[in-house]
């Protein structure tokens, strides 16, 4: 654990052998029940709000994408999405995964409608990979409505993180299905957390049921911030702050 985490008062739940096992293995796993019904929906609020105040401009902080309600740096977008990046059991696993000094990469919003929603399989980390780390990257998806094969939940190959190289060097058609392939699916409330050096990618919405999700991702300190949190930090943001906060959100 990095000790600058635990000197701000951090201190890191136990993760069980099954639950090492299946990250180091599959490299995900879904937590369920970690968002309450309260925070649940007040989440739910916040993520209808901002984009219908932000409109058309919605996304375009980092990238926009066709029919998919997408939202970009929620840190500064209303301390409801505060405990998101502070989650403990959260923190634990990026730690596990990445095994030295890590910060947010992003929190975003994601909502594929009906008809779209398909990517392409990717990993989220450009390096190629080393079986085994480092590793560089790892993502969470925060579940606000439940995750179906109907409505887009994110395909994942499972075991993935551990092929050495690139994702080209296996698979030629990456928008086609993968015979490995799996959907995370789950009840509104749970997280899936995986390595992001799994290749995954997000799935078509057949049904238009609402698919409303955030991802909370973080990358090993070395690295450049997809959101440069220091950049875009608002006043109102930094005066709610916790020394812990800041320290993730790489803003001191």
């Amino acid at each position: 654990m990095d000790k600058q985490l635990t000197d701000l008062g951090f201190v890191p739940p136990a993760l069980s052998h099954r639950q090492i096992r299946q990250l180091d293995e599959q490299g995900f796993i879904v937590l369920e029940n970690v968002i309450d019904n309260n925070w649940l929906e007040l989440l739910r609020q916040a993520f209808d709000a901002i984009y219908e105040a932000e409109g058309a401009e919605a996304g375009k902080e980092v990238a926009q994408m066709e029919g998919v309600r997408r939202l970009v740096d929620l840190v500064n977008k209303g301390e409801v999405f505060d405990r998101v990046y502070l989650q403990p059991a959260l923190l634990a696993i990026v730690d596990h995964i990445l095994r030295r000094a890590f910060k947010l990469h992003s929190l975003n919003g994601h909502d594929p409608l009906r008809g779209y929603g398909m990517q392409t399989l990717h990993a989220d980390s450009g390096e190629p990979c080393t079986p085994g780390g480092p590793y560089h990257v790892v993502n969470s998806m925060w579940m606000l409505d439940d995750f179906t094969p109907d409505n887009g939940g994110t395909r994942l190959i499972p075991g993935s993180h551990l092929r050495p190289g690139r994702i080209g060097d296996y698979i030629e058609d990456r928008n086609a299905d993968h015979p490995e392939q799996i959907q995370l699916t789950g009840k509104a409330g749970s997280v899936a957390i995986f390595n992001g050096s799994v290749w995954h990618s997000s799935y078509l919405n057949r049904n238009g049921a609402l698919r409303r999700t955030l991802h909370c991702a973080f990358i090993a300190r070395e690295h450049k911030q997809q959101t440069d949190q220091r950049q875009h930090l608002r006043p109102e943001t930094a005066e709610r702050l916790s020394p812990l906060a800041r320290y993730i959100l790489d803003v001191d």
